[in-house]
């Protein structure tokens, strides 16, 4: 048996960032709230979203009618053409089974997809209940689709408390052929998961066997933040067990009740970014779009040397039938994330393609929907455009609350800073690690306005002897302004390690810059269908 590649740490994906409306877009929205229905929560709805961990948090600040559609995650029609007759048409309005759910699946966000799939056969019980030292770890229902297979871990420890997190087993679950060969590849539930459950969605790669093996070799937990009664302070502590599993999944059911559909529809943008869609999968409970991405040469030399980490294509989807109009990606009013989304940077390193893969929630887009035309409204990427400005800490005012002292401008960005502090910041884990002091860090705050998207820069602050501090953004975004530009009306950017001892002036750079690039002009009528065989 051939070992596995363990690349797990490079598929978790870049963050999303939404706006929120304009006045227009809110007055349409409410139009659509009459006659408006949906379907109980009962289980707790199922399309609220976490923010992925980012330096920037979303604040709303919209009507309360918006709040419910665009926070709580339901999704409605959007009317493109004046005199339209044909109805609303809301994806989550079709009705489910009414079938108990596991309580587990429910805090997972799983709570519709094992509905989908239990009927169709297609939720597997491994009944794996493994306890050594007092650690217990658990997998009860597995669901199973020729898309995805998603595993959930329940682990609690001695005293029956739930463990958050397996770290660093990530990359120590795999799904094999008979031959040990792998079949899948580690992708991303965009929805949260409880603390004591971890997640694990598996994408199955284009040929699939009848039968495939989950093999799990989970032997290290590391257990934060662990209080010691005796000690008193807080403490990491690693514990070593041994949850060792094996099930297997027959998938011949899975791989008829899937239609796929390849496709060879390729364009290049301006700036040299080729996209390549390759394939349409419909199962029960989401449907999948795979693309490869790849920069020609010119392009390949602008970039970050980590541009796949933050790489995102934005995109809308229609579907004239119903009027329906979906949005993904960036940060526009209303967008949206697929709810499984692979990432796959392996084949980069070889010269090939990134490989992105986009699993739409039926609560979004009805599975059975016909003619969906996808639409490219832009991409991201990192690009290396190094620009510093100076800044003078004696030149904040104190004498007004508002003044500005440092301007940065990049781009069609704009950064002002009016305050600064110095502040105990708890280390970063996004930050490499650097000799800087530990204790406080300056940060200085401000406002911006941002036309590029913005998780993908990397900040850097020299100081009069050349020493180099790691900077990190934090901010709190709001709504567009009339120029399309996002707002970040309390923002912060930490120096950290920079304190008083080392001077008032330094140079703050922003070397790369996440662009959003929208000169782009390219559809696609996705592959249809006849029938679809979990409906017969």
């Amino acid at each position: 048996m051939r070992p596995i590649p363990n690349d797990e740490d490079q598929l978790w994906e870049q963050h999303i960032f939404r706006e929120e409306p304009d006045a227009d877009f809110t007055l349409e929205v409410m139009r659509k709230l009459e006659g408006l229905s949906m379907e109980s929560a009962e289980d707790g709805d199922p399309f609220t979203k976490k923010a992925s961990k980012s330096h920037w948090m979303r604040r709303i600040g919209v009507v309360a009618a918006a709040i419910v559609i665009l926070a709580g995650g339901t999704w409605f029609a959007f009317d493109h053409t004046a005199n339209s007759t044909q109805p609303t048409v809301n994806a989550v309005n079709q009705r489910l089974p009414d079938i108990p759910v596991p309580e587990e699946l429910k805090y997972s966000y799983l709570a519709d997809d094992y509905k989908r799939l239990k009927p169709l056969g297609l939720v597997v019980n491994p009944d794996i209940n493994i306890e050594d030292q007092g650690y217990t770890l658990k997998i009860e229902d597995v669901l199973v689709n020729r898309s995805q297979i998603v595993i959930t871990l329940q682990q609690t420890a001695p005293d029956g408390t739930g463990i958050t997190v397996l770290y660093p087993e990530m990359g120590k679950i795999h799904v094999t052929d008979e031959k040990g060969r792998e079949v899948a590849t580690i992708a991303r539930d965009t929805r949260i998961s409880s603390a004591s459950l971890n997640k694990f969605v598996f994408q199955l790669q284009q040929d699939i066997p009848d039968k495939v093996i989950v093999r799990g070799e989970l032997g290290h937990l590391r257990i934060g933040d662990f209080y010691d009664f005796v000690k008193e302070p807080y403490e990491d502590r690693d514990v070593t067990v041994d949850w060792s599993f094996q099930f297997n999944i027959d998938m011949t059911k899975a791989k008829s009740l899937a239609v796929e559909s390849p496709m060879e529809n390729t364009y290049s943008t301006p700036e040299g970014l080729k996209i390549d869609l390759t394939q349409l999968v419909r199962t029960p409970n989401g449907t999948r779009l795979d693309m490869d991405v790849m920069l020609d040469d010119q392009l390949q030399a602008k970039v970050d040397e980590n541009w796949a980490n933050y790489m995102s294509i934005i995109y809308h989807l229609e579907i004239p039938e119903t009027n329906e109009y979906r949005i993904f990606n960036g940060f526009r009013p209303d967008a949206r994330e697929a709810k499984f989304r692979l990432h796959d940077e392996s084949g980069i390193r070889d010269g090939g393609p990134l490989k992105l893969s986009e699993t739409w929630d039926p609560a979004f887009v009805t599975v059975d929907a016909k003619n969906i035309r996808f639409v490219l409204d832009g991409y991201t990427l990192p690009v290396k455009e190094e620009k510093s400005v100076e800044v003078d800490l004696d030149k904040r005012r104190t004498d007004t609350a508002f003044h500005t002292f440092v301007t940065f401008e990049q781009l069609g960005d704009k950064i002002q800073f009016d305050d600064f502090d110095y502040k105990p910041v708890p280390e970063s884990s996004n930050l490499q690690k650097s000799n800087v002091n530990k204790e406080y860090s300056l940060v200085l705050n401000g406002t911006g306005t941002f036309r590029n998207a913005f998780h993908g820069d990397r900040w850097i602050a020299v100081d009069s002897q050349g020493a180099e501090y790691p900077v990190e953004v934090v901010g709190y975004p709001d709504q567009p302004n009339n120029n399309g530009e996002y707002v970040a009306d309390k923002l912060k950017l930490i120096i950290r390690g920079f304190y008083k001892e080392n001077g008032r002036k330094f140079t703050l750079k922003r070397e790369v810059v996440d662009r959003e690039y929208r000169d782009v002009n390219w559809e696609v009528d996705l592959p249809s269908y006849t029938s679809l065989p979990w409906q017969k």
